[in-house]
Parts: C-alpha cells; sequence; structure tokens
C-alpha cells in the first residue's frame, strides 16, 4: 500500500497525477512514482523518499494525457527507488500500480522465474505485472479480460490501476480489500484510493466492491464482476471541498485538527440531541425500540486509537445502561473463532471505514448472522457500505495519520449510544437532560483545554528527552491513559506504556525512576481518592509526576509536579477533554523533538492490509 492516482482526459497528466500523490502524503509513504503514456510509449519516473525527490527527476513538460501514480508503504522490500511503483512489464508496454499483498507471491514468482522473466525489484506488486502482461501476449486479449484471468491466479489482497501502451487512454481498475474509487469529470475520468486525491477536480465518485473491475476512459466507465457481468453503479456526490485538505495556515495538519475539535464536535453532536424526551437521536441504527431492549450484550471492536475509542465507550455504556459491553482489537477477534450471539450488539469503529481487519471482523460476524453497527468518519467507504447500521462521525477529513479530531469524535458518538441505551432502560428524564447538557458544552471545554497550551508546551519542552514515560488511570481514565501513551509514541518516538492504577504495583512501578515522567490522569469522581494514593506510590520513588485533572483536591498540588486542570465534566464527557490535553502534550513534544509530526515514521494512515 499506500495510494494510487490515475487520470485520463484532455489535461496534461503528469501534473495532475503529482497533486493527487501530494493530496495522498498524509496517508504515510516512503517512495512514490509516476507512469505517463507520451509520444507512443510508456514512461516512468520512480524515487525512493519524498515527492519532491521525485518531482526533481522530471522533465519541465511532458506531453501526455493519460497516467497512473502511487504513494508506497513498504510491506516487500525496502524503500528503494526499484521497489517504488509503479512496476511495468519487460518490455515497457503496460504498467501498474498496487495496494495490497499478495500472499502466494513465492509460489507465482518461482514460476515466472522458471519461464525466465528477471525481476527488478523485491515486490509482489511486479508480479502481478509480470503475469498480466503474459496473459495479454499469450492470448491476445483486452486488458481487462487479461486483468481478470491474472486476478483469477492471485490469493491477497488489491487495489490495481494499469495502463497499457496499445490503448493509453484506457485505464484498468481492480480492488479486492484495497479501496479503489473512480472520479468522474467533465469529459475526464479519475482514479484514486482516497478521496483527497480526487477532491480537486470532482465530487462525483463511484466506489468499487471488492470483486469488482472497471474500465474507465474520458468517456465513462465500465464496471464489471471478475465473471465479466456487468454492473451498474450509481454514483454519490460528497460534500467534502479541497479546503478540508488544507492545513488552514498552520504548520501541520495535526494542530489544525485539535484545534478544530469544538466545531468538529459540534457537527458529530447535531441534530442528534432529542431534547424533547430527554435522550439522542440516531437514525441510522437500523434498530427501532424494541429491538433495542432485547441487546443483552454490546461487543466494540476497532484497531489503535479506535479501540481505544472502543474501550471508553464500553465505560460509558456499561456505567449508564448497565448492558455488559466490552471491547477488543478487531484481528484478534476473528482469529479466535469468536461465538456470535443473536442478542449481541457488534459496534465496528474506523476512521476510514477501511481498515483491513475490522472489515474482515464485520464479515465474519455478518457470515455467523450477527447484527453489526458501524462508527465511521469516511462516507462511501466499504465498511460504512457494509455494516447493518451505522452512525456517521462528521469530524471532517483527518489528514495527519495520528488520529486526533475523529478519536474525539468517536468518544462523542459513544456518549451518545450510552445515553440513547441507558435511556431506554433506567435513565430518568431528569438525568437524561442533564447529560445532553454535557455535551452541548463539551466544545467550550475543549476550548478551555486549548487555551492552556502555553502550559502544556511547557511541560513537553521539559521532559521530551525522556527515554520513557508512563500514563497511568483508573477504570474510565484508563483508555485515555492509552490514548495519551499511543499519541506520545507515534508521533515523537518516545517510548510511553499506560497500565490501569491499580495494576502499577503489580510490576510496572519497578521501572518507575526520577527518569520516567508519570502521567496520571485524575478525574473528580468517588475513586479520587484511591487515584492520589497511586499520586503518593509515584512520589515516593521519586518520579516525576503530571496530573491531568478537573479535581481542586489540594492534596494532588502538593504530590504532583505540575497539574493540567482541565474544567469540571460529568465522567460520561471527562476523557474528550482531558484527552485533548494529551494530544498537545504529543504535539509539543514531537515538534520540540523536531519530529515528522503529520507523517510519523513507519506508520500509514489507513491500514487496508492484514
Amino acid at each position: 500500500m499506500c495510494g494510487i492516482i490515475g487520470y485520463t482526459g484532455p489535461q496534461a497528466a503528469a501534473p495532475i497525477l503529482i497533486d493527487g500523490l501530494r493530496r495522498l502524503e498524509y496517508r504515510g509513504y516512503d517512495s512514490a512514482g509516476i507512469t505517463v503514456h507520451s509520444r507512443k510509449k510508456l514512461l516512468s519516473w520512480k524515487a525512493a523518499g519524498k515527492i519532491a525527490v521525485l518531482e526533481s527527476q522530471l522533465p519541465e513538460t511532458i506531453k501526455s494525457n493519460s497516467g497512473i501514480g502511487h504513494t508506497r508503504w513498504a510491506t516487500h522490500g525496502a524503500p528503494t527507488d526499484s521497489n517504488a511503483h509503479p512496476h511495468l512489464n519487460s518490455n515497457q508496454t503496460l504498467s501498474l500500480v498496487h495496494n495490497g499483498i499478495i500472499e502466494n507471491a513465492d509460489t507465482l514468482k518461482e514460476a515466472l522465474l522458471d519461464d525466465g522473466i528477471e525481476f527488478k525489484s523485491e515486490t509482489d506488486t511486479e508480479i502481478l505485472v509480470h503475469l498480466l502482461s503474459r496473459t495479454v501476449n499469450d492470448n491476445q486479449l483486452s486488458l481487462i479480460d487479461a486483468m481478470r484471468i491474472t486476478l483469477s491466479k492471485i490469493v491477497g489482497t488489491y487495489g490495481i490501476a494499469a495502463i497499457s501502451n496499445s490503448d493509453p487512454g484506457t485505464l484498468v481498475l481492480a480492488r479486492n480489500g484495497s479501496p479503489v474509487i473512480i472520479g468522474i469529470g467533465q469529459g475526464e475520468m479519475l482514479a484514486a484510493s482516497d478521496m483527497s486525491a480526487l477532491s480537486r477536480y470532482t465530487r462525483e465518485v463511484v466506489h468499487l466492491d471488492d470483486g469488482e473491475l472497471a474500465v474507465i476512459n474520458p468517456n465513462g466507465f465500465e464496471v464489471s464482476t471478475m465473471d465479466a457481468i456487468a454492473k451498474d453503479k450509481a454514483s454519490i456526490t460528497l460534500s467534502n471541498s479541497t479546503e478540508d485538505y488544507d492545513k488552514g495556515g498552520h504548520k501541520h495538519y495535526l494542530y489544525k485538527e485539535i484545534i478544530d475539535q469544538p466545531e468538529t464536535v459540534r457537527r458529530t453532536l447535531s441534530g442528534r440531541l432529542n431534547t424533547r424526551f430527554s435522550t439522542a437521536h440516531l437514525g441510522g441504527l437500523n434498530l427501532d425500540p424494541r429491538e433495542l431492549l432485547k441487546i443483552t450484550r454490546i461487543k466494540i471492536l476497532g484497531c489503535g486509537s479506535a479501540l481505544y475509542a472502543g474501550m471508553a465507550g464500553s465505560h460509558m455504556i456499561e456505567s449508564l445502561a448497565r448492558i455488559p459491553t466490552d471491547a477488543e482489537a478487531a484481528a484478534e477477534f476473528r482469529y479466535r473463532n469468536p461465538v456470535i450471539e443473536a442478542d449481541t450488539l457488534y459496534i465496528v469503529v474506523s476512521q476510514s471505514g477501511e481498515t483491513f481487519d475490522t472489515l474482515a471482523a464485520t464479515r465474519e460476524i455478518q457470515r455467523k448472522g450477527g447484527f453489526v453497527l458501524g462508527i465511521v468518519n469516511s462516507v462511501g467507504s466499504t465498511i460504512a457500505r457494509e455494516v447493518d447500521g451505522g452512525i456517521y462521525m462528521h469530524a471532517g477529513p483527518e489528514v495527519s495519520v495520528a488520529s486526533t479530531k475523529a478519536y474525539t469524535s468517536m468518544l462523542s458518538v459513544f456518549a451518545l449510544l450510552a445515553i440513547l441505551f441507558g435511556r431506554s432502560r433506567d435513565i430518568s428524564p431528569q438525568k437524561g437532560t442533564q447529560l445532553l447538557q454535557e455535551l452541548q458544552s463539551i466544545p467550550e471545554k475543549i476550548t478551555a483545554v486549548i487555551a492552556l497550551e502555553k502550559q502544556i508546551a511547557a511541560i513537553a519542552k521539559k521532559y521530551c528527552k525522556c527515554h520513557s514515560a508512563f500514563f497511568i488511570g483508573r477504570t474510565s481514565a484508563y483508555p485515555v491513559a492509552l490514548e495519551g501513551a499511543q499519541k506520545l509514541k507515534e508521533i515523537s518516538y518516545i517510548h510511553a506504556e499506560a497500565y490501569p492504577a491499580s495494576e502499577l504495583k503489580h510490576g510496572p512501578l519497578a521501572l518507575v525512576s526520577k527518569d520516567t515522567p508519570c502521567f496520571v490522569i485524575l478525574p473528580d469522581t468517588d475513586l479520587l481518592l484511591k487515584s492520589v494514593g497511586t499520586l503518593e506510590e509515584i512520589k515516593a520513588r521519586s518520579a516525576p509526576v503530571i496530573a491531568v485533572t478537573d479535581s481542586n483536591n489540594k492534596r494532588i498540588d502538593e504530590l504532583a509536579d505540575h497539574v493540567i486542570r482541565t474544567p469540571t465534566s460529568d465522567p460520561l464527557v471527562q476523557g474528550i477533554i482531558s484527552g485533548i490535553a494529551l494530544q498537545l502534550l504529543a504535539y509539543h513534544s514531537a515538534v520540540a523533538l523536531k519530529r515528522d509530526v503529520d507523517q510519523p515514521r513507519n506508520l500509514a494512515k489507513s491500514v487496508t492490509v492484514e
């Protein structure tokens, strides 16, 4: 993986491809390249490193009206010029880009080597282009028909765009497990793996589903199955604009997305607070009140920050609705052959709506008859289309690899669900009204935390040279600690671990020393005094203590080296508020260390391979 762009039409192709690649940069990548048809042949340029390195190799003008491009995040082979996409066949008449992983690559490669094919890279993708080329030549087939035969031999996932010298105005696309989007323009057509690459040129798109192929040319598109059965695919119009993918004058996307959160939470909550009945209104659930009452258990599945949001959500739902709820890593869930129960609601969470492990878990649950509810941010994404019911976050495009506003919107959705389930059971109207008021106050309270940025930046600068850091929280604060540690290690590369406060003395305390800053999340709940006891344990080992709290308990001020005091909030939303402080802490640590904040090493925005 990571990013695909394709163009065919009247305009010069190379500038559009480069622009598309730049808009795909946020997904994370280690090399890039393009192939265009020019002067009756295919020309290709590719380079390890940033897109600027690729651009430096390009001629000032390239006469071409069609081509494909790619940003790569290494799976097979190191990030080198030769391993970068696109890959071409031996006589340079066919070129291909590919997201995904070919699981039977070794077997296929051995057969090609035996046939005398010479490989120029270590990638599994080059196997595809040689197989495709041989199928075209041996059978005198069109590119689309040869693609079907080639893909029938493949085990794995793919999103593919290919171009042939024999029909250069036509691009062939294919999808299985990795996103491919067709962009419909005026007398031109585009293809991409992400809407961000298309937003400057069109908002009218068609999403390919798994097992579908497409042919696009300036006059339109045709979609078909692996069995060559034509598919009638309707386009949808998306609301995202080019400005949604800009930095808004800030140095980093991540910073913009942190300070945008008062507005993104407002969008998430908009139209969903039913003040008449003191509950939440979520129209896409596809569950009526009687069906809601029949749910006896909830299982939440996600990966990374989505998993931590799910853990926080499980606390919210269980405490308010008294429904047994837990969260689990999506990949681990499907590989342990889970028992699927008819009265259990399965909730899958994904910012992109394309996370491979989460999508695979969704399909496994549905195959066994379970009902799956999706919480996603990307309209039209695969998970959004395949789940039985869903809730869009409406956070807007999130460009930085590390999630901030999408994570906060996930928590806001879980708060809505907790109120909805709670009101359908034993929460009173009065309590429901109070909780809705708490939700309405979130944007204002986030703004108040952002106002503490100068203090948080100073703390970050003081401790950013540490080798390790601990994040500690009890019950509902533990998922906040997990996400705080995740953010710090993602973008600053500081080793960080999160532990429940109760587990500190069962092993981790051995690592606590004067060189180990401990960030302790202390919500003002009935467990506050126990959490203050944790501060005592840490301070006795001479470790620096940074408390994040909405309590005015004087003992916290006496024990902590620094206190980040957030606005007083109900436990339902306190995790959202305190999490903003930890986002700012991670951001300023990374800036102080001069890290690549938006594109941290080794990470990709949307993980579409296993």
